[in-house]
């Protein structure tokens, strides 16, 4: 596969058709390791410090990448959730190395973006970095559309989600399931409160039966691609290791975005100024930051690493004057 052309026209036409695509060979999985060996050594930095501060008794670091936050959890589970939060950071990219932006700005990644979207003017939005530990009940999410996130003047755009696993991803540590063929309508009904506080759809308010679903295993090196509108779940994971992935999000230029906008001050305790959240109200997403990582009409606008870093920091640090984009309803117990 070249670096300019990473998808096929008939890969281009079942995404349009199908609400998905899983190309097997986007990278060469040697393109994954620096991001997987700069994580790893992150997750050691945060474990040595927990160390030293008595909240960690063991670093569990022999047991790799692929095991060792799962040992950690299970020696202490305030320390295994400091070290995802240290990851995750409040928006979900406090893991923002310059391994991670290689990633979000490979060659592959946004030739194969740009011909789903159709367009070479790219903007790129959050991400969000997923380690599934072996039976640990959080890491199931529920069926939802990837816009229930979303503002909703923004639900007739394409907003890609391209879900890069950093292991083999199958059924059995917890891949994807998806619903093939039900993108093209509405956003359906969602409800807070599902398991582990994310949205869910109830089965009756899916637009096909679940059962019609596909199991997106994916290899590493592949990417799972998927339309906004795509209703999609995450199942257990009942093998050995940690099923770690990230999710980036990408967008033509012409969605609604907060590209060169920014919180224009911080108060004391990190709160952004109210104005900010009237002016970045057209963006899909306010609270996350917007970056143009391809433009061959205005090339000197493409974020850099360091000032991706900078944004990244900056909305990271800033508290949204709300809570959810949208009002769902909460699920009403017994549901």
């Amino acid at each position: 596969m070249n670096a300019t052309r990473s998808l096929s026209p008939s890969q281009v036409r079942f995404f349009q058709e199908e609400g998905y695509v899983i190309v097997p060979d986007v990278f060469d999985p040697a393109d994954l390791e620096p991001v997987r060996q700069e994580m790893h050594a992150e997750i050691n930095r945060k474990a040595h410090e927990l160390h030293a501060a008595g909240k960690l008794a063991q670093l569990h670091a022999e047991a790799g990448y692929d095991r060792q936050l799962a040992l950690i959890y299970r020696d202490s589970k305030e320390a295994g959730d400091a070290i995802v939060r240290h990851l995750m950071g409040k928006r979900g990219g406090g893991f923002h190395s310059p391994e991670m932006f290689a990633l979000i700005t490979h060659p592959r990644m946004l030739a194969a973006v740009g011909l789903l979207l159709g367009s070479e003017e790219i903007v790129a939005s959050a991400y969000r970095i997923r380690p599934k530990l072996p039976n640990f009940g959080r890491g199931v999410v529920p069926w939802h559309q990837d816009s229930g996130y979303l503002s909703e003047h923004c639900d007739e755009n394409l907003i890609i989600t391209c879900w890069v696993p950093f292991v083999d991803a199958t059924k059995e540590n917890g891949c994807m399931e998806i619903l093939p063929r039900t993108h093209r309508g509405p956003v359906v009904q969602h409800h807070t409160g599902g398991n582990a506080d994310f949205l869910v759809i109830k089965d009756e308010d899916l637009p096909a039966d679940p059962r019609q679903a596909i199991i997106a295993a994916c290899p590493r090196g592949g990417v799972v691609f998927m339309t906004n509108r795509t209703p999609h779940c995450s199942t257990p994971n009942i093998s050995d290791h940690i099923r770690w992935s990230v999710d980036l999000r990408f967008k033509a230029a012409d969605v609604p975005n907060n590209v060169g906008i920014e919180p224009k001050s911080l108060d004391a305790e990190g709160h952004a100024d109210e104005a900010f959240y009237e002016e970045v109200n057209v963006a899909c997403y306010p609270p996350d930051a917007d970056f143009l990582v391809q433009s061959r009409a205005h090339p000197e606008k493409v974020i850099n690493y360091r000032e991706y870093v900078r944004l990244r920091d900056v909305f990271d640090r800033t508290q949204p004057s709300f809570a959810e984009v949208r009002a769902w309803p909460p699920l009403k117990a017994g549901n």
